[in-house]
Formats: C-alpha cells, sequence, structure tokens
C-alpha cells in the first residue's frame, strides 16, 4: 500500500483529515503520548531544584545522564527483546525477513546490535544529556526563557502540538547535510550500516551526528517554554528511534495490536538511502522530489536520481 501524504501541509487544506490525523498521535496510546507521560512524570519525581541547576554539579548531571541512560535501556531494551530475541509476535509486521547482522565487520564488535548498543548509549545518551544538562542550567540561571503552563495554558497545548512538526522540519534539514559526501562518509555512514533496523538502530550514530540531531532543542533558547516541553522534546528525540526503527510496523501483545511502531516511509530510506530524507509529518520531501511512497513506479524514480547524483 503507497504511504500517504500527512494531510497537515496539503493544499487545499482538509480540517477533518487533519483532526483525525493528529488525533492518532494524541487520543490514542502511542509513543508520542507516552513521551508526554513520563516527561511530565519526570519533571514531578526526578527533576532536579532550580537552585541546584544554577550551579554544574557533577550530582545533579550524573542524575540527569543515569535517568535517560535508564529511559532508553527501558524503551529500546524492551522492544528489542520483545521482538527480536523472544520473537513474542513472530513475523507478523516484520518488515525485512533477515535477523540482525552478527559476525559482521562492518559493526563494532562484528555484531549489529553490540554496535547499536554501543553507540546509542556511549554517544547518544552522553550528547542527549549534554543538551538538557545545558538548557536547564541557563534556564535556571535565567540565560533561556521559561514560560510555565499556568501563565500560558493555550499557548502552552499549542507548543506540545508543534514539537514534533519542528523536530521533522529540523530533521530534514540536518539530514540532507549528513548526506552531503564528505559528511556521509566520516559520519552517517555509521548509522546507514543498518539496513535491516533494530530498536536498538535508531539512536545508533556517529557523536557529530548526535551533536546536529538534538541540536533542534535549542529552539526553547529562542521560544519562551515550560520545562516539561523541553523534557518531552529530547524524549521526542532520543526515544522515539526506537519505536520508528523497530523493524516491526506494529505491536502485538496476545495477538492484539497494541500500538503503531516502526516506520515505513523511514525503513525505505534504510533501503534506498537517497529518499525520504525527513519524516511523513512534514513533506519537504515530497517538495523536493525525494518522496518515497512504496511502489515499483517511485524506486525507479529514487534508482534514477541517485544514478545522476553518482551514488
Amino acid at each position: 500500500m503507497p504511504i500517504p501524504v500527512s494531510p497537515v501541509f496539503t493544499w487545499p487544506l482538509r480540517p477533518v483529515r487533519t483532526i483525525k490525523w493528529l488525533a492518532s498521535y494524541w487520543l490514542a496510546l502511542s509513543s508520542t503520548v507516552i513521551e508526554l507521560g513520563l516527561a511530565i512524570a519526570i519533571w514531578w519525581l526526578l527533576q532536579p531544584s532550580w537552585e541546584v541547576m544554577q550551579t554544574l554539579d557533577f550530582a545533579w548531571i550524573v542524575t540527569i545522564w543515569a535517568r535517560n541512560m535508564a529511559l532508553l535501556i527501558l524503551v529500546a531494551g524492551s522492544l528489542h527483546l520483545w521482538l527480536w530475541r523472544w520473537r513474542g509476535q513472530g513475523e507478523n509486521t516484520k518488515f525485512d525477513a533477515r535477523d540482525q547482522a552478527v559476525n559482521n565487520r562492518n559493526f563494532t564488535f562484528r555484531n549489529q546490535v553490540y554496535d547499536n548498543v554501543f553507540w546509542s548509549l556511549a554517544s547518544g545518551v552522553t550528547v542527549w544529556t549534554l543538551y538538557e544538562v545545558l538548557y536547564f542550567w541557563c534556564a535556571a540561571d535565567g540565560f533561556a526563557p521559561v514560560l510555565g503552563f499556568s501563565d500560558a495554558p493555550i499557548w502552552s497545548v499549542i507548543w506540545f502540538v508543534l514539537i514534533p512538526l519542528w523536530a521533522s522540519f529540523h530533521f530534514y534539514w540536518i539530514h540532507r547535510l549528513l548526506h552531503w559526501p564528505p559528511i556521509y562518509k566520516r559520519v552517517h555512514s555509521l548509522h546507514h550500516r543498518n539496513v535491516n533496523v533494530g530498536p536498538w538502530s535508531g539512536m545508533s550514530m556517529h557523536p557529530v551526528e548526535h551533536l546536529g540531531y538534538f541540536s533542534s532543542v535549542l529552539i526553547h533558547f529562542v521560544i519562551p517554554s515550560d520545562p516539561i516541553h523541553v523534557i518531552f522534546h529530547l524524549y521526542n528525540l532520543a526515544l522515539n528511534p526506537a519505536v520508528s526503527h523497530a523493524g516491526f510496523e506494529k505491536l502485538f501483545v496476545k495477538d492484539r495490536k497494541r500500538m503503531a511502531l516502526g516506520d515505513f516511509f523511514h525503513q525505505l530510506h534504510h533501503r534506498y538511502f537517497e529518499c525520504n530524507y525527513g519524516t511523513a509529518e512534514v513533506p519537504w520531501d515530497v517538495v523536493f522530489g525525494s518522496f518515497h511512497n512504496g511502489t515499483p513506479e517511485a524506486t525507479r524514480r529514487i534508482r534514477d536520481r541517485k544514478r545522476r547524483l553518482g551514488r
């Protein structure tokens, strides 16, 4: 089935379809809703006080690092165990029949899973924590604007909806830059070792790529935000890739669909490389001719495009 274009930015506007599309993210069990719930819980239960965060101190910094490490292990690890190790739903909605690579010298430790876990935790969690600590340290000292939910409730709700769209817009342009041959060879090729992706593949990136990818959160130094907006934004960036790279389209437990998982849109990017640089939410790939909708015609067009680019 061809991938549909998001109705949010199509013309003429289709408000009913747009509302239904947004509802699928926010009014059903989805990774977005889970990330919002985690952000609220973490802020109220585990966040250091503003007074503590006014000073860069090892104790609160390592607290942020440890909770980020635990969250990524929980999300990516649980999905990997259920889908790949325990085969909890067999091959149901699996994109690629192959298993993940072992004894392959393209990967660190010659093992795809070990490679992905290492780069996700050693680089991914470190850079994620760096941005989180930077924001809260600056906000605590008055160098980043803070606008509490109670001060602007309508804006706060709108900003929650816009954050994933901004992250998608930012990701497209960072991703196109990463496919510039000199950067691709030295940086982004590490992520593209993964053709048959799994939950740990999403955050398996070169440190330079992590720095660019997470820089989306710097918008909160410009636009006043509630701290929960910032934590949600970071969780959307850090935890969503484990879901979108799961290698399965849907999560089944006891033969019932529980939530959507892998993104066929991005799965095609890992298959054909020079297409679907962004996400399905923001149609930049449609605008710039790199959209692959899963049809044979699109495959031929993308292969012709790669030949023209000499790749």
